[in-house]
Formats: C-alpha cells, sequence, structure tokens
C-alpha cells in the first residue's frame, strides 16, 4: 500500500537530489501496510513528481529526533523547531529508493484525488 503526501516543491526536490533522507511529519499514518510514498509536490508545481519507498519511520522526542536525522533533514533546525511547535514527539519518514518521474503527473488526472492536506491511502 502507498500514500500520499504533500511536499513544499523545495524539500520535494531535496529528496530526490538527495540530499534530504527524512521527510518530517507531526502525525503519522497508522496502516502499518504502507510501504511507499508518492510525492505531491504543492503549489507552485501542483504535480505528482515520484515516489520513495519507507525505510523507517521513527518516532521520537524531538530533540533526540533531530539529533538522529539532522545531517540528512534538508531544513533547518529553526524550521524544524517551528514545524514541529507545541508537540514532544514527532516522525521521521526514512526515504530509500527515491524514483523521480520523467514526466510530473496531474494528481486528479492520475489518482482522481485532491491535494491531500497531510496525507491520503493509495491502493
Amino acid at each position: 500500500m502507498k500514500i500520499l503526501l504533500s511536499i513544499k516543491p523545495e524539500f520535494a526536490n531535496k529528496i530526490f537530489e538527495g540530499s534530504k533522507k527524512f521527510e518530517f511529519r507531526r502525525s503519522i499514518f497508522r496502516n502499518t501496510a504502507v510501504k511507499s510514498v508518492v510525492v505531491y509536490a504543492s503549489a507552485p508545481v501542483s504535480k505528482v513528481i515520484g515516489e520513495f519507498d519507507i525505510e523507517l519511520v521513527h518516532k521520537k522526542e524531538l530533540n533526540q529526533l533531530w539529533n538522529d536525522t539532522k545531517e540528512f533533514s534538508g531544513i533547518t533546525r529553526e524550521y524544524y523547531d517551528l514545524y514541529f511547535t507545541g508537540k514532544e514527539e514527532g516522525f521521521a519518514i526514512q526515504v530509500k529508493n527515491p524514483k523521480l518521474y520523467k514526466k510530473a503527473r496531474n494528481l486528479k488526472e492520475e489518482y482522481a484525488m485532491v491535494p491531500p492536506q497531510s496525507f491520503a491511502y493509495i491502493e
């Protein structure tokens, strides 16, 4: 099973360039059958641009999560802290085998979906 994640284009590009190996989330999907992520690059791109397998989902206290992932976080500590404001724990989806599509895909045409606020399941 796959999930669709909306990711800001600057961060989505870093995933496919290899400099961002962790995608951070304040909350996470509960279905353990999810093995891969389809990446929707949000505005101004507004297209499905690729996908990656999930190596592991890390759930940790925020300082420990940052210490374990900062080398390949693709973001600054300031951005990280702002993103997780109000939380004590966070999640980091570890990226494995990122595949950038040769041609970006239209979400409505390809999947008959609208961009998810957080994530959406794809079967």
